[in-house]
């Protein structure tokens, strides 16, 4: 489909069941790394909250959702990227791109001066592909307590840690 045909918008409350579909399949291409566990990992979008969360879907000519990002506002002027999902059939087109492009315009139109994230390093789609994006890698003695706080989850969770980093975009 061209990149044309997509949009990108806040998500609703219909948007919410074909979430997890996206964020299933688009975990699946970890089977192909070193952490092929997280294909099976517990789904962040089962658990959207759209009073306490922003959401943006991309969707194609037909309204239905191939995409999506979930944001958290994080203390003071910055904002996180909480997930961020393509459909394998939709992938390489740009659209995590775009989904990150609307949500530094939303963030700067809401003041904050920084998106952050966590990642892995060295899975390609993850840290290399962020980087190429602007994002920088944060040392752990520049992290916020907020993050800190993500990360603290993320071991809680049991993620692999080894390889994971934090990374900001300042806007």
């Amino acid at each position: 489909m061209p990149r044309d045909q997509y949009t990108i918008r806040v998500a609703n409350f219909d948007d919410l069941a074909i979430l997890p579909v996206i964020e299933r399949a688009a975990a699946a291409q970890f089977r192909t790394t070193a952490y092929a566990d997280l294909a099976d990992f517990e789904l962040v979008s089962e658990t959207v909250d759209l009073e306490r969360e922003y959401v943006w879907v991309v969707v194609d000519r037909n309204d239905q959702p191939v995409g999506f990002a979930i944001v958290h506002t994080g203390e003071g002027s910055t904002v996180h990227l909480h997930e961020l999902d393509v459909h394998p059939q939709h992938a390489r087109q740009g659209l995590g791109r775009r989904l990150i492009e609307t949500i530094m315009r939303w963030a700067q139109g809401q003041g904050m001066k920084a998106l952050t994230l966590t990642t892995f390093g060295d899975v390609p789609w993850n840290g290399p592909y962020y980087e190429r994006l602007g994002f920088r890698k944060l040392e752990m003695s520049e992290l916020s307590p907020a993050l800190q706080l993500v990360r603290n989850a993320e071991v809680a969770a049991g993620l692999p840690m080894a390889n994971r980093i934090c990374m900001q975009l300042d806007l």
